[in-house]
């Protein structure tokens, strides 16, 4: 009892703040944007056509779910062929023991060729990617701040063409203490990439090209990698030049957790493997995804058809959209559409457009992003996905949009 009296003692008496770091008391995690702000409302009230038909979609979250069931079908595959060998002498299939024991932190050889291929066959061949210089990290998240850590000091600047992913906010800037600078574009043609390229050559300064939704693009020859701009010019300051890319968009895989950073760059590479001790990838995913990559004709259906399913529903998208009177930019990849809501607002400012974010989130019970997350030139514009759902539920959020608008109108 006298212990616990001295401590409670102790307690009240000291008003001391307990020290903590910067980065822990640092206010550029993003946490407070609306892009974050729409997750919480959709978590505390979820759409569910059965058990909560009047809940909230999410519409925030770009996730590819439309061709999960070709992902489901090669593991059942895999599972029985595993089946009929019990991995004993002279099997491929890894036993427990070696997915459980160390293995080379800079990730298994079976794999980063593996993601090499499928990273060039997603290219349309146009573009050869060398294994070993494959760095794995835990998603493209870890690549894009660690290569940040890499690339740029304490204060440096990122010039980051808008709109862009939110999360980069936290992403390049929390930990690393660099900065962002917005630079507002426009859809990005090889003719650009050439005169990116020429400026970071003249400049004498990086650049990271983050390809994640490279096969994700509506038709094989729709995407330009950085890559390729190298290959016709021989190379040729290459090793100014990094990749970003992940199987989190175009194979919906996520929760895997697989990012991986492709550099030019000798030292680059070197140092990412350094620090991607912080951020491995398992060797039990590492086995399972270098088995699925490497069955070629799951990868040539997978790309394929999943390339057909996405446009299927960017195009069933856009004209409910337009149904409801909403026009939007037209797009050639990605799993979600950027529709003008401006004529909507009640004034043309970010307040009117986080005023009507605000209404489709609790009222219409939609989660979309604001433009403004994004960092968008312009109010009104709104982030739509549309892949990480059914076609009935894309459905109802169309429906809702549709007599939202109708009642707006109305009004």
């Amino acid at each position: 009892m006298a212990i616990e009296n001295i401590i409670t003692d102790e307690h009240e008496e000291s008003s001391t703040e307990v020290f903590l770091s910067d980065v822990a008391n640092s206010d550029t995690h993003g946490e407070n944007s609306p892009y974050f702000a729409g997750w919480k409302a959709y978590d505390e009230n979820p759409y569910d056509e059965f058990n909560n038909p009047s809940g909230v979609i999410q519409m925030g979250l770009a996730e590819n779910q439309v061709s999960f069931d070709l992902l489901e079908q090669q593991q059942h595959s895999s599972e029985a062929t595993t089946s009929t060998n019990s991995g004993g002498e002279g099997s491929n299939i890894p036993s427990f023991r070696e997915n459980a024991l160390y293995q080379d932190y800079h990730g298994l050889l079976s794999f980063r060729r593996a993601m090499a291929s499928f990273m060039e066959e997603i290219r349309g061949g146009r573009a050869k990617f060398d294994p070993s210089r494959i760095v794995l990290t835990a998603g493209a998240t870890a690549a894009n701040e660690l290569l940040t850590f890499i690339l740029a000091n304490h204060g440096d600047a990122l010039l980051v063409p808008t709109p862009y992913y939110p999360g980069f906010d936290r992403d390049l800037r929390w930990r690393t203490g660099a900065k962002i600078v917005p630079i507002h574009c426009a859809t990005i043609q090889r003719e650009t990439l050439e005169e990116i390229f020429d400026f970071i050559t003249s400049k004498n300064i990086h650049l990271v090209s983050d390809e994640i939704y490279s096969g994700s693009v509506f038709s094989s020859t729709e995407f330009i990698s950085i890559a390729e701009v190298l290959k016709a010019r021989n190379y040729k300051g290459a090793e100014r030049v990094h990749i970003v890319y992940s199987l989190s968009k175009d194979l919906g895989l996520p929760g895997f957790r697989v990012g991986t950073i492709y550099s030019y760059n000798d030292k680059v590479v070197t140092t990412a493997r350094r620090m991607s001790s912080f951020t491995l990838v398992s060797s039990q995913t590492q086995n399972l995804l270098a088995s699925m990559l490497s069955d070629n004709e799951f990868t040539e259906n997978y790309i394929r058809t999943n390339r057909e399913r996405l446009r299927r529903r960017y195009e069933m998208t856009i004209e409910g959209l337009r149904r409801a009177g909403i026009e939007c930019l037209k797009g050639n990849a990605g799993l979600f559409c950027w529709m003008n809501m401006s004529p909507f607002l009640d004034e043309n400012t970010r307040e009117g457009e986080l005023a009507l974010w605000n209404t489709m989130v609790h009222e219409v019970k939609l989660n979309i992003s604001p433009g403004s997350s994004c960092h968008c030139s312009e109010p009104g514009w709104f982030r739509m996905c549309f892949a990480n759902m059914s076609e009935q539920t894309l459905e109802v959020a169309l429906k809702r949009i549709h007599d939202f608008i109708a009642q707006r109108r109305k009004d």
